[in-house]
């Protein structure tokens, strides 16, 4: 049987968007879903071409999300509510150059799960 490539869901006039920012020391994940959950685009720093410790910059954040801001505007975002988890140093120069883009940030939210007490500690060390 002959394979049958599938169509590309296409998405026209959405207004509104929710953006997950996934930032640790070493990447920065960015994905742009609708507020029911349905993913449009993600982006990350690998797939620019950055490498090594290069891809945990502010830097490379930057230009993911000006990428990510391109194909917002031909599908006709102008809200974006945002969501930022991790400890990494990308997460702010993000929503900076969303913003920069012309972009309307309405919720800044940090989504960064904190243990409240934590795991049990190992045992005392014997000498």
């Amino acid at each position: 049987m002959a394979y049958k490539k599938s169509k590309k869901k296409q998405y026209k006039n959405i207004d509104s968007v929710v953006a997950h920012i996934k930032s640790s020391f070493n990447n920065t994940l960015v994905t742009i879903a609708t507020t029911s959950g349905d993913v449009l685009l993600r982006g990350s720093s690998g797939q620019l071409g950055f490498k090594g410790a290069r891809k945990g910059t502010p830097f490379a954040a930057t230009q993911i999300a000006n990428k990510l801001a391109k194909d917002m505007a031909v599908i006709g975002v102008r809200l974006v509510e945002v969501n930022m988890q991790g400890p990494g140093s990308a997460r702010d120069s993000v929503v900076r150059a969303l913003q920069a883009s012309g972009m309307t940030i309405t919720v800044l939210r940090d989504v960064t799960p904190l243990p409240h007490n934590g795991c049990r500690s190992p045992k005392k060390r014997r000498v």
